[in-house]
């Protein structure tokens, strides 16, 4: 169940990458380990993954990293692990959309959480990103038409707007259903939305 989630653990402390690795592949996690900031960024995953990022490492702080991987786009989502963790820190990494900051030694009570919390944001925004593409493949008046079905007017209220009868306006519907991928009305309006980023 776990097998396609990719957690990435950079921590320059072995022992601490042994040990959450080992409990993460028990749970079924797919897990590849980093010993430094570098040695991550210099080949990232291909691939969304959840980062569980050290905060104090020895060739770059955590937070650099974070910087790094939000820079460049990355599709990541990052849990900071920390002995040392302070007010300012804390705030700094959640404004750059940090999951959690848990504190060493780590307890998987509380990773476990994070981590789904991770793989959901993750899967919000894949959604997101495979809706925009199929918004792309309609037609200016496939577009046209869905935005005036999010507003709540009848077929017969839409033609009349549009200056094409309610039939047309069925066979648009039923196209842009196709396109999209849905099968309902509520689902059609929900999938249109384009939710604020997380």
């Amino acid at each position: 169940m776990n097998a396609d989630k990719l957690v990435c653990i950079v921590d320059d402390d072995a022992s601490v990458r042994d040990a959450i690795s080992l409990l993460l592949g028990l749970k079924g996690y797919d897990c590849r380990n980093y010993d430094s900031g570098q040695s991550f960024l210099s080949s990232p995953p291909n691939r969304p993954c959840c980062v569980v990022l050290d905060l104090k490492l020895g060739d770059m702080s955590g937070l650099e990293v974070q910087e790094q991987i939000k820079s460049r786009h990355l599709p990541f989502e990052i849990i900071f692990l920390t002995a040392f963790a302070d007010v300012d820190v804390m705030r700094n990494a959640f404004i750059n959309s940090a999951v959690d900051f848990l504190e060493k030694p780590v307890v998987m009570e509380q990773l476990l959480p994070a981590l789904e919390k991770s793989f959901y944001r993750l899967k919000q925004i894949e959604d997101q990103q495979s809706m925009e593409q199929r918004l792309e493949t309609l037609t200016p008046r496939e577009k046209e038409i869905l935005q005036v079905i999010t507003q709540g007017l009848t077929h017969r209220q839409i033609g009349a707007m549009l200056g094409i009868s309610p039939r047309t306006v069925e066979v648009h519907k039923s196209r842009i259903m196709d396109k999209l991928g849905v099968k309902t009305l509520a689902e059609l309006i929900k999938k249109s939305i384009r939710p604020t980023p997380p």
